[in-house]
């Protein structure tokens, strides 16, 4: 189990709490400082079941600086997320192939349960 994760964000300390409260052991990455190479962001895009488009904070300031408004391809949105991890939603937990994103923090329970 991994757990791609922002100390700084309450809803991924809350998924990451929970995790532990039932005896997940999770990977932590921590994706600002270590982040996700092409291919994992890919894999973990398959998993979700989501585009790059999908996966985008659009409360972000760089969001609001440099992509509001604009229509980019979803390689493009891959590659904004590469270029500033900060624009990957946040937490996401990943177990035997499947993922979720942990807002509300509750969902990561359906990996596990």
């Amino acid at each position: 189990m991994k757990i791609y994760h922002n100390p700084r964000c309450s809803k991924s300390r809350d998924t990451l709490s929970i995790l532990e409260a039932h005896g997940q052991e999770a990977e932590v990455i921590r994706y600002l400082e270590n982040p996700p190479s092409r291919e994992e962001l890919q894999s973990i895009l398959q998993k979700l079941g989501m585009q790059p488009s999908e996966l985008i904070r659009k409360g972000e300031k760089i969001y609001k600086e440099e992509y509001k408004g604009k229509e980019l391809t979803e390689e493009e949105w891959m590659d904004a997320m590469l270029t500033h991890p900060k624009l990957i939603e946040r937490p996401i937990v990943v177990h035997q192939g499947k993922a979720v994103i942990g807002r509300p923090p509750e969902n990561v329970k359906r990996l596990f349960e």
